[in-house]
């Protein structure tokens, strides 16, 4: 029986992209391709994931793209610009869930602050009873070990618990553990599959 369901947050119950922003500073799609693909890559991204700072992440990466020194500030300073809002559907399925009684946890690779800011401009982030986050953990999904701190934390039982994420790779790990899972595309794939598998009617 499933008793614990725990959500991922980016682009599960909140949207994130750095072309959202990134879009309104290049000239071009292919500009912002180029920068997103040579500068601020996805690797260098991830640090901040890993608890990482901006200013010292950003200033290793100045160091070598000078030229694009006012870009990469950008991604701290208009950070929220990246977020164009809730995944449509997912918090009123997060509130179904919780309202049936299920307990409900977060785990998400993501900076601290960020994750702050993201509980107080989307209230539903709040009723998470446990939330792991990687920025204060310093390990990223799919690493096991950080399901194993969220379990530790929380106190259950992997094969109780429904994952959600949208992460191929996040989603296999979480079942080498014993999860059960869910693969995120849309809202009404995932409340068709909690349906079928009878916590929501």
């Amino acid at each position: 029986m499933i008793d614990t369901i725990v959500f991922d947050v980016g682009n599960v119950l909140v949207g994130w992209d750095p072309r959202h922003l990134y879009r309104k500073v290049f000239a071009s799609e292919a500009e912002m391709e180029r920068f997103l693909t040579e500068v601020c890559t996805n690797d260098w991204h991830l640090a901040h994931d890993r608890g990482v700072s901006f200013e010292e992440n950003g200033a290793k990466l100045k160091v070598l793209h000078p030229d694009h020194a006012v870009h990469i500030d950008f991604w701290h300073t208009r950070y929220a610009e990246m977020i164009p809002g809730r995944i449509a559907g997912t918090a009123d399925l997060l509130h179904a869930l919780a309202d049936k009684g299920l307990t409900i946890h977060g785990l998400s690779n993501m900076p601290v602050p960020v994750f702050d800011y993201l509980r107080v401009t989307y209230p539903e982030l709040q009723r998470f009873e446990t939330a792991v986050i990687s920025g204060t953990e310093g390990v990223l999904k799919p690493d096991p070990r950080i399901y194993e701190i969220l379990m530790a934390r929380a106190g259950f039982a992997p094969e109780r618990a429904y994952f959600i994420d949208d992460s191929k790779a996040n989603i296999a790990a979480a079942a080498a553990l014993g999860f059960q899972t869910h693969h995120f595309t849309d809202a009404a794939a995932l409340a068709k599959d909690l349906v079928a598998r009878g916590l929501l009617v």
